[in-house]
């Protein structure tokens, strides 16, 4: 067990003189060695250099050693340490790499220079992480959205066609009459005839490089929600410029790769190009994806932002919507949506369907975080 103990020891510290375990490794262990030693200790090293079939191998050999979720952490700090962006257009290493959404936030941001004969090998990687995060969050997200709308439009004493029986039973089992072997529905639950669009959802995103994880998050979420007939869903985003890819919805891949990550920040143009198309602010929610540094007009954005309230837009302001926190933010501006009665947070990828069902429900927002979010 001590022996054990001093080569993970010796595995950490990198058998330098000076690591003081005394240990040798197994030519497996030298291996595991090598592996690490390519990443963590570059600046030493040299790395990889340019070479693809190099990082090839390199990726096979972290891949039979580790589990998946330990390559993912090594992959992206080899990306991050070693400057492997343009590598990541070549197809060898398209191929040997494991997926997560942190490669596709960094292919997101390469779309422009990967090689043309090497774009539909981008896209399947793409499309891998967007069909296991689809299997993970479509469900959820749809139940939660659903039954938000479902419980908005439910109504007491509906007419005899619109009457929900079995929660009008549920209800009214404790007037169970033995004798009559029946139920007197002293109270009766249905719902109300349903609009084609009962509520609006606006999904506007800061696509600067630091907001990468998210956008993906983003997008899968908006694709989910718009093949939720009830809803009408609309996705913007932005970083000096903005683009409106709603016709993208139905396919997450074209969507993501219709983002350009990176450039500057005008969050005020995003925000009175988001005010030009919404018809029903008292039905509409909007959900701002960004760390709120203004680029543009800051006295503008915060001109928006209370137009936007004061109209009746539920307005939504998160900070990240990925599993790592809350990044660097303008904490002046977050302060001032504060006030306004629109906090702004992080928020991870398995609370935002409930996140979702309680803005389209109109509930206190504030007392949702401090249930749900921790601090």
């Amino acid at each position: 067990m001590e022996e054990e103990s001093l080569k993970r020891w010796r595995l950490i510290l990198g058998g330098n003189e000076a690591d003081g375990t005394g240990v040798t490794l197994s030519p497996e262990e030298l291996r595991i060695d090598r592996s690490l030693e390519a990443v963590y200790d570059s600046d030493r090293k040299g790395g990889f250099g340019s070479s693809a079939p190099k990082v090839s191998r390199w990726l096979g050999d972290i891949r039979e050693f580790f589990p998946q979720t330990v390559v993912q952490v090594i992959q992206r700090d080899a990306i991050k340490r070693l400057n492997l962006t343009a590598l990541l257009t070549e197809r060898e290493m398209l191929e040997t790499v494991v997926p997560d959404v942190h490669l596709v936030a960094t292919l997101m941001s390469l779309s422009r220079v990967i090689p043309e004969k090497n774009k539909e090998m981008a896209r399947e990687v793409v499309r891998r992480v967007v069909d296991e995060l689809l299997r993970k969050l479509s469900v959820p997200t749809r139940q939660a959205v659903t039954g938000a709308l479902n419980r908005s439009a439910r109504r007491r004493n509906p007419r005899y066609n619109e009457i929900d029986w079995k929660t009008t039973i549920t209800r009214n089992l404790k007037n169970y009459q033995p004798d009559y072997r029946t139920i007197i529905p002293e109270v009766r639950i249905g719902y109300g005839r349903k609009q084609k669009a009962m509520k609006e959802i606006v999904l506007c995103l800061d696509q600067s490089g630091s907001m990468g994880s998210s956008v993906v998050y983003s997008g899968i979420f908006g694709s989910v929600l718009a093949s939720i007939p009830a809803v009408r869903t609309r996705m913007v985003v932005f970083d000096t410029e903005v683009a409106d890819l709603t016709d993208d919805l139905q396919d997450p891949v074209d969507l993501l790769f219709g983002v350009q990550l990176g450039g500057g920040t005008d969050i005020a143009r995003a925000l009175t190009y988001c005010q030009g198309v919404i018809a029903r602010p008292q039905e509409t929610v909007l959900v701002l994806v960004t760390d709120l540094y203004e680029g543009g007009d800051e006295r503008e954005m915060r001109k928006r932002c209370a137009s936007l309230i004061e109209s009746g837009v539920q307005l939504i302001v998160l900070l990240a919507l990925n599993d790592e926190g809350a990044p660097s933010y303008d904490k002046q501006n977050a302060e001032f949506l504060a006030g306004l009665g629109a906090p702004a947070f992080a928020c991870t990828p398995d609370k935002f369907p409930d996140l979702m069902a309680a803005a389209l429900s109109r509930q206190d927002i504030g007392l949702w975080i401090s249930q749900n979010i921790r601090s």
